[in-house]
């Protein structure tokens, strides 16, 4: 089910279903029984769920994307895939022995990597609040990457761990005390 759309049509089937076998219900006692399907206690709970009308804000991002440049794809895939541990979502280029252009992710962080002129200044730094930041560490220190052991640092306002890609780049990852 992609929507509260899609709910209202299970309901309105139901209905029309039920009438055929001489069984009469409201409109609203269907929207309950296709919530209880979807095993939430009413309707009101499944449209939150789902998304009902008027639960997008007029104003929002929906993603950050920082553009991060790039001059060798080789190594940027081996840092940011990994030792980084980021996957691949998407990768373009405009034709042959063009430069790239591509997406990687991980656990809700998006980065774009561009070998294009122009997309982004070398030595670029990146801020990123997370929460296990000493799991993290551990994972990376694990891998054994020749160019690159981070560590983490204790400051006042959390706790942080900083990596360099190959091309100057800087992601300082900060996991915050927690209150």
């Amino acid at each position: 089910m992609r929507s509260h759309l899609d709910a209202k049509h299970m309901a309105k089937a139901l209905r029309a279903a039920l009438k055929r076998q001489n069984i009469e219900i409201t409109h609203s006692q269907c929207l309950e029984f296709v919530a209880a399907q979807f095993g939430f206690d009413n309707w009101n709970i499944l449209s939150a769920k789902i998304g009902g009308p008027g639960k997008r804000a007029a104003f929002g991002f929906v993603e950050t994307a920082p553009i991060f440049r790039i001059f060798d794809e080789t190594k940027a895939k081996e840092f940011y895939l990994d030792f980084l541990g980021f996957g691949l979502d998407w990768e373009h280029r405009f034709g042959d022995n063009f430069p790239i252009y591509a997406s990687v992710s991980r656990a809700g962080m998006v980065l774009h990597l561009s070998a294009h002129h122009g997309d982004a200044s070398p030595g670029s730094n990146a801020f990123v609040r997370m929460n296990g930041i000493r799991e993290y560490q551990r994972e990376l220190a694990a891998k054994d990457y020749t160019y690159m052991k981070p560590g983490i640092e204790e400051e006042a306002w959390g706790l942080i761990m900083e990596v360099t890609d190959p091309f100057g780049n800087h992601i300082r990852f900060c996991e915050q005390p927690e209150e």
